[in-house]
């Protein structure tokens, strides 16, 4: 079989080290993702073989000891120690490294989810797709989607299924065909069991980035420009309200964490969430509240709006809603704007005038007179062809009353332009800057003067590649502590300041 390698990349899983060779084979209509792991001989290979039988039958955990999330990770690591131990016995004249290798084969097959565990730490993979007794398809983000020559079974998706919503206290069975969760390292997870999936079981995986993203490395890396970067900057910091919007995979998500970076350190953030995919910055004042299924007696259910209620007596400054699909979402989001507090969501929508449309039609149907209640859409674009997230609108939401009826209307400050790969102005604010000036007291010269020493921290930060979420989070902490006294550190004492961080 003639064959072209496109690319060929190594990269580590629990220690070992994986190739990965992006091809094309003759007769193969797209593009193949070809894992190699390391050999083993055969000898070896039978003794791990046995091992593994063994470790699966007297390691197992218990559904008890896999309802707390931070237990099973504990439960977890203390196997990993038992199973490197039990690989020492077996092979006493092996070296530390070789015994590490070892371990990192059988780990993936007994507390893992096998060959699957490879895929999740290739940092360039982006999706995961798992249909039973059929090559599994990854997308690549520098390729797009990809086939593989790894095949599970039904059986294998169910048991990995299973085993996944066991450890975050969640279940999946034919009675309830269904799970949309969040797996321990912050991926998330779809899956379908048949017969709600007419041809076998599907497992869906989305992986989420390792390392956070950062507003300086957003900018580095154009998805927004520095001036833009600065002006959220300032409508978060003086807590007016925000939706993020976009198709699938634009970024929506990453950019609304990564916007959460400007709240003040000292105000209390809780997140409401269907299944958990919102990750603050770890450096701010924030607690999670998710939603709990009910039991299968239809007992024990928390849904987002006792969640909400329940906020309000927790004291939070701002509520960031998780991803608005439904009404209830929706009621949620508009009943926390209504109590006095600041609010962040998410939505699928392809521009800020759609995103109005939505909220406003089936199945979610905010009243028109309510929706301008929130007055900032930043709507999140994915450029299939080039491989790149962007801004694509930056918008105002503007009150209107004709003919004595309310309404609103969208006025775009910024937009992409595709063609150059420029965020640019594009309108003059009809609202947001007003309503800033009447909640600060902020002349034009102060707003002015306020962007300004925004752009210059954010440039530094870019310039000094100051991606690190910790650095970052340090350098808002010293902004809002005194920022004079930063800016100061920052045009005289650069290095020092970096330093510091």
């Amino acid at each position: 079989m003639k064959e072209k390698i496109i690319k060929e990349y190594t990269f580590l899983s629990n220690g070992l080290p994986i190739k990965v060779r992006i091809k094309r084979e003759e007769g193969r209509p797209s593009l193949l993702y070809d894992i190699v792991l390391p050999e083993l001989k055969q000898g070896t290979k039978a003794i791990l073989s046995h091992a593994m039988k063994e470790i699966v039958e007297e390691l197992r955990l218990t559904p008890e000891e896999l309802i707390s999330q931070k237990e099973t990770l504990k439960i977890k690591d203390s196997i990993k120690e038992e199973i490197k131990e039990k690989i020492r016995n077996l092979f006493p004249e092996e070296n530390d490294e070789k015994i590490n290798f070892l371990t990192g084969v059988i780990i993936p097959q007994t507390i893992g989810l096998g060959n699957v565990e490879h895929l999740l730490n290739d940092a360039f993979l982006e999706d995961i797709i798992i249909r039973s007794e059929r090559p599994l398809w990854v997308y690549h983000k520098n390729f797009g989607w990809l086939e593989t020559k790894i095949i599970l079974s039904d059986q294998k998706i169910y048991d990995y299924a299973s085993l996944i919503a066991r450890q975050i206290g969640r279940q999946i069975s034919v009675l309830d065909p269904l799970l949309d969760a969040h797996m321990l390292n912050g991926d998330r997870i779809n899956a379908v069991l048949s017969p709600a999936s007419f041809l076998g079981n599907i497992m869906t995986i989305r992986k989420f980035r390792r390392t956070p993203w950062t507003i300086p490395e957003l900018i580095y890396n154009k998805t927004i420009p520095v001036e833009l970067a600065a002006e959220v900057w300032l409508m978060i910091q003086y807590e007016m309200s925000l939706i993020v919007s976009g198709g699938t995979a634009s970024g929506k998500t990453t950019m609304l964490n990564t916007l959460l970076a400007f709240t003040p350190p000292n105000q209390r953030v809780l997140t409401i969430e269907e299944t958990k995919e919102l990750q603050p910055p770890s450096f701010l004042f924030w607690d999670s509240l998710v939603v709990k299924e009910p039991n299968p007696e239809g007992k024990g259910e928390v849904s987002m709006q006792d969640l909400l209620i329940n906020s309000l007596r927790m004291r939070p400054d701002r509520i960031v809603v998780g991803e608005v699909r439904r009404s209830e979402e929706a009621r949620t989001l508009f009943e926390a704007l209504h109590t006095g507090h600041s609010v962040y969501s998410t939505l699928h929508a392809d521009t800020s005038e759609q995103t109005i449309n939505r909220l406003m039609s089936e199945p979610i149907k905010i009243p028109e007179s309510m929706v301008s209640g929130v007055p900032i859409i930043l709507v999140m674009i994915r450029d299939r062809r080039k491989g790149i997230r962007r801004v694509f609108e930056f918008s105002e939401v503007v009150p209107t009353a004709l003919g004595g009826k309310e309404g609103v209307r969208t006025n775009n400050l910024w937009r992409w332009k595709p063609r150059k790969d420029v965020i640019e102005k594009e309108g003059v604010s009809q609202r947001i800057f007003d309503d800033l000036k009447m909640h600060t007291g902020f002349s034009d010269e102060e707003i002015k003067k306020d962007l300004e020493e925004k752009t210059i921290i954010l440039n530094w930060m870019v310039k000094n590649k100051l991606f690190d979420i910790k650095k970052v989070g340090n350098v808002f902490k010293k902004y809002y502590e005194d920022k004079d006294v930063l800016l100061t550190k920052l045009k005289k004492e650069p290095g020092k300041l970096l330093k510091e961080l």
